[in-house]
């Protein structure tokens, strides 16, 4: 019984990974969108200039998530954990805007590469140049790759349906309140500190796919894992500089420097010590980001295959 189960948990991983690869984001009615109105809601109710307001408001939308995966993920069926996956994964559309960036930026259209990037990330495109747009979009693909791909699928493979629900809702309030504006300073931390915990494993699978996945774009798995190992510890994130860095490195591009967010300006850390990102190397990006995916979904449905085994057995009765 306990192989099935595992089995289908794979097998659920795998359908959710080639849903997301064939479809990418459903363009109307995303659920994700729809969690993040209803939090949006329920943050009228619940908002304070406290931490504790926060965690109030953070545990509320987890633990609906967590009910919810639970009584939907019950015995881990197939279509449901595919499903689960399926919604949770950004992996594809990801890489449709990265190629969109590079057509527009090798046609040197910067007004429009500016209109785009704020599907990549939080920074303000007025204040960056073609060259600026290079590196954001370079630094937030692989950031992305983990968060958006990467981690989705660990936490599919080790914690099921409740656990990919509640990595996603994680993720996504993190990007709505985890970030240092005045309103959300006290308010988000606890969802941003939150989301830390859940991508730390992730973010460091991301990197060792990194560098093992380097010779895809002609790089070096030694200048990739040289750069996490030497640089990544100093970005102000403990989990987007391992995979910014190992992705530097692995490209032999140098990223970091002064950050331009809508709220204020941060001067980032050099990861890599290769030369400025140029515009080519955003499709490089793209390519290797395509290929660290991949490999996340092999490991993660051999981890899930592990991890429903090994709960098998000690959950088995010894006679």
């Amino acid at each position: 019984m306990f192989a099935r189960r595992s089995h289908r948990r794979a097998a659920g991983i795998a359908l959710g990974f080639l849903a997301d690869l064939l479809l990418g984001d459903p363009r109307r009615g995303h659920p994700v969108a729809g969690f993040g109105t209803g939090a949006a809601r329920l943050e009228t109710h619940t908002y304070a200039d406290s931490r504790g307001a926060g965690a109030l408001h953070t545990g509320l939308l987890l633990g609906g998530l967590a009910g919810l995966g639970w009584v939907a993920g019950r015995g881990d069926r197939i279509w449901v954990t595919a499903a689960a996956t399926y919604v949770a994964l950004g992996g594809t559309s990801l890489n449709r805007v990265g190629h969109q960036m590079s057509r527009l930026l090798t046609t040197d259209d910067v007004a429009g590469a500016r209109r785009l990037l704020p599907s990549l990330c939080g920074r303000d495109p007025a204040a960056l140049d073609a060259s600026g747009l290079t590196r954001a979009t370079v630094e937030s693909l692989a950031e992305n790759t983990s968060d958006a791909q990467v981690a989705p699928l660990f936490w599919a493979a080790i914690g099921g349906v409740p656990g990919v629900l509640v990595y996603r809702g994680a993720n996504t309030l993190d990007a709505m309140i985890g970030h240092r504006s005045p309103r959300y300073h006290h308010f988000g931390w606890a969802a941003a500190r939150f989301d830390d915990l859940l991508n730390y494993v992730p973010a460091r699978l991301t990197g060792v796919l990194a560098v093992l996945c380097a010779p895809v774009v002609g790089g070096s798995p030694v200048a990739a894992l040289r750069a996490w190992r030497r640089d990544a510890a100093r970005h102000p994130s403990p989990n987007a500089g391992v995979a910014e860095a190992s992705f530097a490195g692995a490209l032999g591009v140098r990223l970091g420097g002064p950050t331009q967010y809508a709220h204020q300006l941060e001067i980032r850390p050099t990861l890599g010590d290769g030369r400025i990102p140029e515009v080519a190397d955003v499709a490089r990006a793209v390519r290797l980001s395509r290929a660290v995916q991949a490999a996340a979904a092999a490991v993660a449905v051999l981890l899930a295959v592990s991890v429903a085994s090994r709960s098998g057995r000690r959950s088995s009765p010894r006679w």
